[in-house]
């Protein structure tokens, strides 16, 4: 499943885009619309994007719980050689300790990544910030002609923006089509 970006100039024309989108098959589920303004959103019935979506919270999870997992590592090696429960800790003890610092590594990412824009979206921020409307468009192998053939047929005022093919993998880069 790729997620097919693409910038729409007007409020009205996102709501034309949604409707053509849901004609071809295309569920809400599988379209959210990043916008400036989320109550426009709201108020015309269109799926607004999420915190996975515009937040970094995957990615810098992710980098959190890496951190804390070599701390784990260190802490655990570093109990090895000061002992400070006794020469005959049992296994499970070291396990506990890089588990513990790996979750709280992940937590302390999650965190830090609540408080940050996703990396994929910041290439977005002058149009959103602009008052254009980001349409998010997870298309199944199956749609993705569709879906390019009616916008380019009946939106030629939407802009194709970007394709991700891994918008799963928040360290995956995003191939922009605008110049």
């Amino acid at each position: 499943m790729k997620c097919v970006y693409y910038l729409s100039p007007t409020l009205k024309s996102t709501q034309q885009i949604s409707d053509d989108l849901h004609d071809i098959g295309v569920d809400d589920w599988f379209l959210h619309i990043v916008s400036k303004n989320e109550s426009e959103l709201s108020k015309e019935k269109l799926h607004s994007s999420n915190y996975i979506e515009t937040l970094d919270v995957i990615r810098d999870g992710l980098i959190g719980a890496a951190m804390g997992f070599a701390a784990g590592i260190v802490a655990a090696g570093l109990t090895t050689v000061v002992q400070p429960f006794g020469p005959e800790m049992h296994w499970f003890g070291y396990v506990a300790i890089v588990f513990v610092l790996s979750c709280f590594g992940a937590w302390v990412g999650g965190l830090v990544g609540i408080a940050s824009e996703n990396k994929k979206l910041a290439n977005f921020r002058a149009d959103i910030d602009a008052g254009k409307y980001l349409i998010l468009i997870y298309a199944k192998k199956h749609q993705e002609d569709a879906i390019k053939q009616m916008m380019t047929a009946k939106h030629a005022e939407a802009e194709l923006a970007a394709v991700d093919a891994n918008f799963l993998n928040p360290f995956a880069n995003l191939k922009v089509s605008k110049a």
